[in-house]
């Protein structure tokens, strides 16, 4: 790798704050749902996926690919999902071996608590620590990465 083919030293000290920022406001949300007596973040998502599936739901491997997680990883969150009834599997209507997987309005519910408690979250650790236009700026530079 040549020289301009390596990143400069303020490009690699602002990939690491954006690393570190990112894995210290996870951890907030989740301290935060967890005393709470709520489930994990990724309980939040799952669901959140399957309510703006509605009415039809998500297979499983599109629930995968919306979540980017490991086949094995969704597969037990489903299961989770499934026996504590915030998702049902029904049977697919065009595949007969597949499966689709649908919130319930309990599900919808629990991500209604939840969104409380991590949307406070945000505000507290990340939105109310942004001056001005920020946060408008920020998911700008943010969207070229994605």
């Amino acid at each position: 790798m040549d020289d301009t083919q390596k990143p400069t030293e303020i490009e690699v000290v602002a990939w690491a704050r954006l690393l570190k920022a990112s894995a210290k406001l996870l951890a907030f949300v989740e301290r935060d749902l967890k005393d709470a007596g709520l489930p994990p973040l990724a309980w939040y998502d799952a669901l959140l996926e399957l309510h703006r599936a509605r009415p039809d739901g998500l297979r499983p491997g599109d629930l995968q690919q919306e979540m980017l997680l490991p086949q094995y990883n969704v597969s037990r969150l489903v299961d989770r999902l499934e026996s504590s009834g915030y998702a049902v599997r029904r049977p697919h209507p065009q595949d007969g071996r597949g499966q689709m997987l649908q919130i319930t309005e309990t599900g919808t519910d629990l991500i209604k608590r939840m969104w409380d408690v991590y949307g406070r979250t945000i505000a507290a650790n990340f939105a109310l620590k942004l001056e001005g236009r920020d946060a408008e700026r920020l998911a700008k530079l943010l969207s070229r990465l994605l």
